[in-house]
């Protein structure tokens, strides 16, 4: 112990180690206690016995040992005094036996496995999508469930079902806390990388609401991707950190004061963040030497190619046209085709890419993906097909939820109808 301490030291240095390491604690104290609500429950039990004994005892030189040593104790106590639960404890302290307890020995590998565990566990593809999202958010970010159901425009009753159905499920299918094999690991890292790029899409461009983004979601998904890297350095983790941070960079530039949309060709390239930039293209390429890369690298590298040209004159679209011929075989799949088609269209003019866009709508793919549309109305226009168009672009409008797109599309309209 660090001396006495006045309750405002206590409180002040809580709040600042609940930040920075309540995350680590809980997924400590998960993986010791084997249940979401345990964990949870012994977590809020050692903060108040902290606010307690550190104003008598001073703070401990390691505050984060501490409280997970005391929210297991405390949590031991009081299935003690709830004798109806005895056979739950019988089974807890059977695994306290199996598995020595001293925290003071423990380094950070053991607490960066801990937190790996977490996260495969509330992204494991047993629990379905959306609540992979929601208990990731919960659990691993620390978000409340009202920031989660704001970011993602639902109700928090919808948020509150998702994450207690998450975790019923991983109860009672007796979900592992581990991190996979190296056989499994592939499958089951891509079910990650899934959650936090979903995570990151709802940040960079809202599927509905006032707003194209919300910066506080998209810099959470970063982060997640940080502590991913951090804890698994594996090609495809490289490769989705540097996506995100070359399609954050330009988040500056593709909003006007006034909240409206600018697409790519007309945005201030001075605006773009240079730093991210660098980062992301310097992750890109340690991704590509790998030569174990897959979808996520590959976006990226398309984003690198757009993010290094000074002007839109200057964008290398033969190799933009080559990256997605190669990201689609690896991934295919009708949005991946249709961001092909709108390169084509670059490269070798408009009739090019419409007659891929126009195959991919006909067969029935993207019919209510307002983008498809959107490229297929601009197309139309580049070619002077007003009428064709202006048909794409109000079908478009029908289906988009975001108001700065509908803005835009409403825009178009009206100058190819002349008000």
């Amino acid at each position: 112990m660090n001396g006495d301490a006045s309750r405002d030291e206590v409180r002040n240095a809580l709040d600042a180690i609940y930040k920075s390491e309540s995350r680590c604690v809980l997924a400590t104290l998960i993986r010791l206690l084997g249940d979401f609500e345990l964990a949870e429950d012994a977590l809020h039990e050692a903060v108040m016995a902290a606010m307690e004994q550190w104003p008598r005892d001073g703070i401990p030189a390691n505050p984060r040992s501490w409280l997970i040593s005391a929210g297991r104790f405390k949590t031991i106590d009081q299935m003690r005094r709830l004798t109806r639960m005895g056979g739950a404890l019988d089974e807890l302290e059977s695994r306290f036996r199996e598995e020595p307890f001293d925290p003071t020995q423990w380094d950070e590998q053991h607490l960066e496995d801990d937190r790996l565990r977490l996260i495969f566990t509330c992204c494991h593809p047993a629990l379905p999508f959306e609540a992979r999202t929601a208990i990731t958010l919960r659990e691993v970010c620390g978000l409340t469930t009202e920031e989660i159901a704001r970011a993602f425009v639902t109700s928090v009753a919808t948020v509150a079902k998702r994450i207690v159905r998450a975790k019923t499920k991983i109860r009672d299918a007796r979900i592992p806390y581990i991190v996979p094999q190296p056989n499994e690991l592939p499958s089951r890292l891509d079910s990650v990388l899934q959650v936090i790029y979903l995570i990151f899409t709802e940040g960079y461009s809202a599927s509905s609401g006032p707003s194209l983004t919300r910066a506080d979601l998209s810099a959470e998904a970063i982060r997640l991707g940080r502590l991913l890297l951090e804890l698994l350095p594996e090609p495809e983790v490289l490769g989705l950190l540097a996506l995100m941070l070359l399609q954050e960079a330009r988040r500056s530039a593709r909003v006007s004061t006034q909240g409206d949309l600018i697409l790519l060709d007309d945005q201030d390239r001075s605006l773009w963040n240079r730093n991210q930039i660098d980062e992301g293209v310097q992750l890109v390429e340690r991704a590509l030497a790998s030569r174990r890369f897959g979808p996520y690298t590959l976006q990226a590298a398309i984003a690198a190619v757009h993010s290094e040209a000074t002007t839109p004159a200057a964008t290398d679209w033969d190799q933009i046209c080559g990256l997605y011929d190669v990201l689609l075989r690896a991934d295919p799949s009708p949005v991946i085709d249709l961001n092909r088609a709108i390169a084509i269209a670059m490269r070798d003019g408009p009739p090019a890419g419409l007659e891929i866009v126009e195959r991919i709508l006909n067969r029935g793919d993207l019919q209510n993906y307002y983008l498809a549309h959107v490229s297929r109305a601009d197309l139309h226009r580049r070619l002077g097909n007003t009428d064709q168009a202006i048909l794409s672009y109000r079908r478009a409008l029908t289906l988009a939820g975001q108001d700065p797109a509908r803005r835009f599309l409403q825009r178009r309209l009206e100058e190819l109808l002349g008000q």
